[in-house]
């Protein structure tokens, strides 16, 4: 039996993917499975950042044995190349907190032609200015909160690691301070989000843009990991996918 374990911070980034699996939410960790008859994929989010991506990692493990890691979700663009609303497999990730480096593993599956792109993990979201700082620091194409965790899971444990990453957030976009909305298990308080910035409406367009890119990020994230896992479809046909026409 082959488990593969798919790994975000928030549900909203895999909610296209997961739509139909059976859910539970446990030690603060949502998780969703679907089974079949070669084996399981687990998608699991407990929130921002790398502490949290390691709590999601740990509930899939508690089920059984992880073939394979996927990191996946929302991404800010550190360069104009990088389109809002695209999926780009990742071929490097970069810890910026400590500077390691991992390479990640082919596809294991003919689906994505996503642009691969090398991504670096921040212990914050990234604002503008940061942005630009790690653009130039690593000559990344990517920044997000949670891969270098799992990464370094995968690594340690000796079983390939694959990352997928939608843009929700592109180059040169002014957003709202959203760290000071994160707590410390990495939640986002999103009534106090939404309270600060009701008192700042010149926030308004670029958070309906983020709102809109995030969700096209979301659709574009499943289809590349569907295409990765089943290329051919035939594992969701023979089992009765439950999202298969979606």
């Amino acid at each position: 039996m082959t488990r593969i374990a798919i790994i975000a911070a928030m549900p909203g980034e895999l909610k296209p993917l997961v739509r139909g699996w059976r859910h539970e939410r446990r030690n603060g960790v949502h998780l969703w499975r679907w089974r079949f008859d070669e084996g399981e994929w687990v998608a699991a989010c407990a929130g921002a950042g790398v502490d949290a991506a390691t709590r999601a990692f740990a509930e899939t493990e508690r089920d059984g044995t992880v073939d394979l890691a996927i990191s996946t979700g929302w991404a800010g663009a550190l360069t104009e190349e990088r389109k809002v609303g695209q999926v780009y497999s990742v071929s490097e990730v970069v810890d910026a907190r400590t500077g390691e480096r991992f390479s990640v593993s082919g596809p294991p599956g003919p689906g994505s032609q996503a642009t691969e792109s090398l991504l670096v993990t921040s212990p914050k979201v990234a604002d503008e200015a940061e942005k630009k700082r790690l653009a130039v620091a690593y000559g990344a194409g990517l920044v997000d909160m949670e891969a270098a965790a799992i990464a370094r899971l995968a690594a340690m444990r000796g079983f390939p690691f694959y990352c997928a990453k939608g843009v929700s957030d592109g180059y040169g976009e002014q957003l709202p301070d959203f760290n000071r909305f994160i707590s410390s298990d990495g939640q986002l308080q999103l009534g106090c989000l939404v309270l600060f910035c009701i008192l700042r409406p010149w926030h308004w367009p670029a958070l309906i843009r983020m709102g809109e890119n995030s969700k096209e990020a979301a659709q574009a994230i499943r289809g590349s990991l569907l295409g990765i896992l089943d290329g051919s479809g035939a594992i969701r046909k023979r089992n009765g996918y439950p999202n298969l026409k979606r």
